[in-house]
């Protein structure tokens, strides 16, 4: 386990050999993901008498439907919280621009581009913007709970000069 006096002198970084986050960080990616939501409601609200509602709200659920909702069921209903990998992944998938990406192709083969689509870009960048949710590495709760090692990260880092 790492104590809070390995992280207290250091400088916080974030890069591909750092994989974790200041809240500072956290929240200008948020900020920025944010920006992402404005901009894709924008475009939604230009275009608001074009769009299919029935499609929109089915594709802005699907994801939920699919990689949140039985997670949430199976971790609430598990006294110790523990839930097959298998939620996280399930979770993963689907709020992944990849998969929306994939999913929108599909759909515009099969029924051709249309508006409601923007309900994918709108889903994921709101969860990223307005609740902070991100991919669910294994070694987290599947629900927001704070990790141990995590706090004493975090607090070493929110008394570091930034």
């Amino acid at each position: 386990m790492i104590g809070r006096a390995d992280f207290r002198d250091r400088e916080p970084a974030m890069d591909n050999v750092n994989r974790f986050e200041t809240k500072t960080t956290h929240a200008v990616a948020r900020a920025e993901w944010a920006l992402g939501l404005t901009a894709v409601a924008v475009v939604a609200i230009l275009h608001l008498d074009a769009i299919s509602w029935p499609a929109f709200i089915g594709l802005f659920l699907v994801i939920d439907l699919i990689g949140y909702i039985p997670g949430a069921i199976a971790y609430r209903r598990n006294r110790d919280h523990r839930i097959s990998k298998g939620y996280y992944v399930a979770y993963n998938v689907m709020h992944s621009f990849l998969t929306a990406g994939a999913i929108a192709a599909v759909w515009s083969l099969v029924f051709g581009p249309e508006w409601a689509l923007l309900a994918l870009p709108i889903h994921l960048c709101g969860d990223r913007a307005l609740f902070g949710n991100t991919m669910k590495p294994f070694g987290i709760s599947f629900e927001p709970v704070k990790h141990p090692e995590f706090d004493a990260f975090d607090q070493a880092f929110g008394r570091a000069r930034v």
